[in-house]
């Protein structure tokens, strides 16, 4: 037990840290005179979520656990009534188990910043957040990992391809429709201003998703250490597929392709990663990253600005990963499989088609829910910056900043 509590404690840790790790993966890639806005708005979700998750998030999504339905219970409003350890292990009704939880409620709804960069005030995205994590990322929550009703039709997701990454991707494409494009979209040159900084935040995102993944196991076991392996191998793989198809179009291999790459294959590993064996860790792994980069093209085709591509890595990728679990799960590697293993393993078509309608379900509400919040919201207090402001950044519009001042470095050196 002592075992199992220390792993989750930092295993907790370690996914709190891939919310700092997703502000450089991001800023690095919008232009400099947003970099900042960037890092502020995930970085301000920790503060936000973490308050909001245990006054209410917690128990809508884990107030009696195996209630069925979409919300559970508030009977635990402010973690109120929960013990620390339990002697039933870290489960719904702990501290530890809330703590733990409570870092995948932060980094959700920072996902979706990605999609909306360089364009959206601050103060729209305080209440949009906010709104998002109590009525669309905690209901799901439930459904899934709550004993709801997703759950309880015999629906998989380790650690969250449907709840984290089809959420946030689906939640994306709404708030893009009520958002807009960039300015100069599609005509000004909008490169990436420190791939170093990306670079550097997907290093610090696998850091961190070996506690996502091998932590929600929930103990120091064989399942972890199966997830951890695997978690190690999707990402590498995918970075491979990425590149490869990338090389094949555009003759040459990129750094912001590796990166990408790789989380497309953390992304996609998420679903599977306590539930599926070393070698189909390596296919679902390549697999995703040839099949995100081809995904680069849907926004194209429907004319979405997704800024910094979180419909083709984490809709598509948590997509793919939720839905492959179907061909791929063992009982072998865990029990909670049963005997609805996955197609290629003699389980039948019965798991393949709970995990497509978890993820038709999953996607469905966040498009739903997500544009309605975006649509009310714009209508009051607007989602917008405005031009002038668009022009001049978000780091000095929004929060009177700047992210690099040469100016006063070249007079101290002169």
């Amino acid at each position: 037990m002592e075992g199992d509590i220390a792993w989750v404690l930092v295993s907790t840790a370690l996914v709190l840290f891939m919310t700092p790790g997703l502000a450089f993966f991001y800023g690095g890639m919008v232009r400099g005179k947003n970099f900042l806005g960037m890092l502020m708005q995930n970085f301000f979700s920790i503060g936000l979520m973490a308050v909001l998750w245990s006054l209410i998030g917690y128990t809508i999504a884990f107030g009696k656990v195996g209630n069925g339905g979409w919300f559970g219970s508030f009977d635990d409003i402010g973690l109120s009534g929960l013990v620390p350890i339990s002697a039933d292990g870290i489960v719904p009704g702990t501290l530890l188990f809330a703590a733990f939880q409570m870092t995948f409620a932060i980094i959700t709804p920072a996902l979706i910043t990605g999609a909306v960069a360089d364009r959206m005030k601050f103060g729209a995205w305080v209440l949009f957040s906010g709104l998002w994590l109590i009525l669309v990322y905690s209901p799901l929550a439930h459904a899934v990992f709550g004993g709801g009703w997703l759950a309880q039709m015999g629906a998989l997701d380790f650690a969250g391809g449907a709840v984290v990454h089809i959420n946030a991707g689906a939640a994306a494409v709404a708030v893009l429709l009520v958002l807009g494009a960039r300015k100069g979209h599609g005509t000004d040159p909008m490169p990436p201003h420190a791939l170093p900084w990306t670079l550097l935040g997907t290093g610090i995102l696998w850091f961190g998703w070996f506690g996502f993944n091998a932590g929600s196991a929930l103990a120091a076991d064989g399942i972890a250490v199966q997830a951890f392996m695997n978690t190690m191998l999707a990402p590498a793989a995918a970075m491979l597929g990425w590149l490869m198809v990338e090389t094949i179009k555009h003759k040459k291999a990129t750094t912001l392709g590796a990166a990408s790459g790789a989380v497309a294959g953390m992304v996609a590993i998420t679903p599977c990663a306590g539930f599926v064996s070393t070698i189909p860790s390596l296919i679902i792994g390549f697999v995703a990253g040839a099949l995100c980069y081809l995904a680069l093209y849907i926004k194209d085709k429907a004319k979405l600005d997704d800024a910094l591509d979180v419909i083709a890595v984490h809709l598509v990728g948590g997509l793919f990963g939720s839905i492959i679990l179907g061909f791929f799960a063992s009982n072998k590697v865990n029990e909670l499989v049963g005997e609805n293993e996955g197609v290629f393993y003699g389980g039948g078509t019965d798991l393949l088609v709970d995990q497509v309608v978890a993820s038709v379900v999953t996607l469905v509400f966040s498009l739903v829910v997500t544009f309605i919040i975006a649509k009310a919201l714009d209508a009051t207090i607007g989602l917008r910056v405005s031009e002038e402001d668009e022009s001049i950044g978000l780091d000095q519009s929004q929060h009177a900043e700047t992210a690099y001042n040469f100016g006063e470095l070249g007079a101290r050196i002169s």
